[in-house]
């Protein structure tokens, strides 16, 4: 059987959405193909706003996140694989699931012509994201369902 990640993933997206919360992934940065601005990795993770207010051009489907975002003012394209994300949650409660490491083959992934993931920087006017990367922002709220475990 397929993996259930992306699935779940979706569903997790849209429930926290459908409750008007912040939805917020973890995302696993030294794994293969993995897109983010460096300077956001922290101990090898990074925690990034999906929310449509923050993000611009976002798509997820069965293999990857993509989206257009600034960070520190400078627009990037994110490309994150759906087996690089470790958990989705929101930030108002900390609601959400982990998921576990899971095996990945690496010819899932869609790649230009130089073996690289569809990527590049791009130039645009698009919203600031909110990227929640403190180590006191990890620790999550009263009431919070969810923990970052490394």
């Amino acid at each position: 059987m397929s993996s259930n990640r992306p699935y779940l993933l979706k569903a997790f997206y849209d429930w926290i959405l459908d409750n008007e919360c912040t939805p917020y992934i973890v995302v696993e940065a030294d794994m293969p193909h993995v897109a983010v601005p460096q300077q956001t990795v922290k101990d090898g993770q990074v925690v990034l706003n999906i929310s449509p207010s923050a993000v611009q051009m976002f798509q997820m489907d069965k293999q990857q996140i993509t989206f257009s975002a600034r960070f520190g003012g400078v627009p990037f394209e994110v490309y994150i694989p759906i087996y690089a994300i470790s958990a989705i949650y929101a930030r108002e409660n900390g609601a959400g699931t982990m998921f576990p490491p899971e095996e990945f083959e690496l010819e899932d992934v869609d790649l230009d012509d130089d073996n690289t993931p569809h990527i590049s920087a791009v130039e645009s006017d698009i919203e600031e994201p909110k990227v929640d990367v403190s180590k006191d922002d990890k620790k999550h709220k009263k009431g919070s369902h969810l923990s970052i475990v490394k």
